[in-house]
């Protein structure tokens, strides 16, 4: 057997997974798609084991080790990605990225509304403590 077919093969899996990767907006189909490159990487230690003749067989043992941290990848992955889809509701890629919580609102009134607020005797912070709270709920929803 040559080792340029298991080779091409590989750098076949390995493409169609950083396709996936690259393209996708689905966090599921980003996952399989890491799942993809590690199988081209453990088809080619596998390969160039049975082409070196290893007697440790060290190309194959290296694929045990990352078939099982892949495991423990996607494992943890579908965990996250389903909190994710509990709390938000979609499990797109591009919504993630605004999960940071910003303080644009708890910003301080303008004078008159100081004015407004010392008549009525509250401070500026009581003041925009419901819309500072409003704001983070909105951006946590």
């Amino acid at each position: 057997m040559h080792l340029a077919y298991p080779a091409v093969l590989a750098v076949l899996l390995f493409c169609t997974g950083l396709y996936g990767v690259l393209a996708r907006r689905n966090a599921i189909l980003v996952l399989m798609s890491v799942e993809l490159m590690l199988n081209a990487v453990n088809l080619n230690l596998v390969a160039f084991d049975v082409w070196l003749r290893d007697a440790l067989h060290t190309g194959q043992a290296l694929t045990l080790f990352t078939i099982a941290i892949a495991a423990a990848e996607i494992g943890i992955g579908l965990a996250i990605v389903l909190a994710v889809y509990r709390n938000r509701g979609s499990s797109d890629v591009d919504r993630l990225r605004d999960t940071a919580e910003t303080d644009d609102a708890e910003t301080l009134p303008d004078d008159a509304d100081d004015a407004d607020d010392a008549a009525r005797g509250t401070t500026a912070d009581q003041a925009t403590a419901p819309a500072g709270k409003a704001k983070k709920a909105e951006a946590t929803a």
